[in-house]
């Protein structure tokens, strides 16, 4: 069985995540919000092993070595960095679609 470990940056940048999504009034409710974030966390865990992933080029390593996507809505799509070893993930880094790094995938 795979076991997936996020690094301590990505779980803070989830927790900022709902607060910024609330307060620009993505949201109008913050449970709304988290519950946008746990569909994320719930994709990544469920469906790291399972769906195909990518070699990040070389220029984006420092974010992950391999990246898989997940298309929240019509506007946002996730790109999830991760380090690979047997059965176990490390979650490095997540990015969207809005993102400038985005451009060199």
């Amino acid at each position: 069985m795979e076991k997936v470990i996020f690094k301590k940056e990505v779980l803070d940048y989830f927790d900022e995540l709902v607060y910024v999504l609330f307060e620009k009034d993505y949201f109008s409710y913050i449970e709304n919000a988290k519950r946008y974030v746990g569909e994320i966390i719930d994709f990544i865990t469920v469906e790291i092993a399972n769906f195909p992933h990518k070699t990040s080029p070389s220029n984006l390593n420092y974010l992950g070595k391999n990246y898989i996507f997940y298309k929240s809505n019509n506007r946002t799509t996730w790109f999830i960095f991760f380090e690979k070893q047997n059965d176990k993930y490390l979650i490095t880094s997540i990015i969207n679609n809005h993102c400038k790094e985005v451009n060199d995938l």
